[in-house]
């Protein structure tokens, strides 16, 4: 039996209410400082105990996720040579056709099987012109865009930069959370964040495999990821207890689950917290990801208020844009570096 079902919770109802709803309207008003303090001693009580929680009072109208929606199910429906004209590059930006990626970097559970889903890869929409691009540095490329699609891409981009002003807004949330100055996190996510939009599609999967998943049991590799959804149902995430949970939809919320750099920057503190998916349903799933993290010459190294005496920092200092190539490396098939004889 999968073990999303073996080990699913016995009282579901109960372990739905370790994953928290937190309103944030009073932490992104302007000059309400106890507003701030509210809701990240709400975020420190989430981030430590299950390290997911679901975000409403964000702003984002339902027009924009809406409309991201319908341009995924529109690149999606493409023609398969029309989407593999822009195929996954070294930057991690284009498409990535069902059964081209695995969890081999998940201390989760040992990957045997190939992720069943196609994805398309968004990030910053920079120009030709632009410096790290005429310059070529890693990580910092073009998107591809398939021609006559303009309205596609306007909805996805449209999204792309809602999303990246609600995580600069949960920036001195997080930051209080930790115990740091609400200010601490804005200078490492200027001058474009490192931000991965992903756009995923899940078909229909053969069930009958123990070891197929739609995404197989991992953490993920951000600061933080905000995660929309569809009434579609798939997702599971493992609580501290060990048993999985498929957390229900919330409408007019995101579900938020912290990364391994946020796991890395607090010592441990804040959790990092395994999930995965599932496509059961015989429908069509999709979701939409927004992965969001410093930018790529950041320094990750422990937090000062999370280390003392008796604590002492559990991971070296590290630059944001090696670890990343190195989560790239270990986990996508079309990247040069791939080590297939590493599972």
């Amino acid at each position: 039996m999968n073990i999303l079902k073996s080990l699913a919770v016995k009282n579901v109802d109960e372990a739905t209410r370790a994953i928290p709803v937190i309103d944030f309207a009073p932490a992104f008003a302007p000059g309400n400082p106890e507003g701030l303090e509210a809701v990240a001693r709400q975020v420190k009580r989430a981030s430590e105990s299950v390290g997911f929680f679901y975000l409403a009072g964000h702003g984002v109208p339902d027009a924009v996720v809406d409309a991201a929606f319908a341009a995924s199910r529109e690149l999606h429906a493409l023609p398969e040579p029309e989407k593999l004209r822009l195929k996954l590059n070294e930057n991690n930006i284009g498409y990535l056709p069902v059964n081209q990626s695995i969890q081999k970097a998940s201390t989760v559970h040992k990957a045997t099987r190939p992720n069943y889903n196609e994805s398309f890869f968004i990030s910053h929409d920079r120009g030709a012109d632009h410096p790290d691009v005429v310059a070529g540095v890693p990580l910092r490329g073009r998107n591809q865009w398939p021609e006559g699609h303009e309205r596609m891409r306007a909805a996805m981009v449209t999204y792309f930069k809602t999303l990246e002003g609600v995580g600069e807004r949960m920036l001195p949330v997080l930051a209080r959370a930790l115990g740091m100055p609400a200010e601490y996190f804005a200078p490492f996510f200027t001058d474009e964040a490192h931000i991965n939009l992903r756009f995923l599609h899940y078909p229909p999967q053969d069930v009958s495999d123990d070891e197929q998943f739609g995404q197989g049991p991992h953490t993920d590799n951000s600061f933080i990821t905000i995660l929309a959804r569809t009434e579609v149902p798939g997702l599971a995430v493992r609580l501290p207890s060990g048993e999985w949970l498929a957390p229900p939809l919330i409408p007019g919320t995101f579900l938020v689950n912290l990364g391994n750099m946020m796991k890395r920057w607090s010592n441990d503190r804040f959790l990092s917290t395994p999930h995965a998916v599932l496509n059961e349903s015989g429908a069509d799933r999709y979701s939409i990801a927004f992965f969001y993290s410093p930018t790529i010459t950041t320094r990750i190294e422990c937090l000062p208020s999370c280390t003392g005496p008796d604590d002492p920092p559990r991971y070296p200092p590290a630059v944001y844009g090696d670890l990343v190539l190195e989560f790239y490396n270990a986990n996508y098939f079309h990247r040069k570096d791939y080590k297939s004889d590493t599972m």
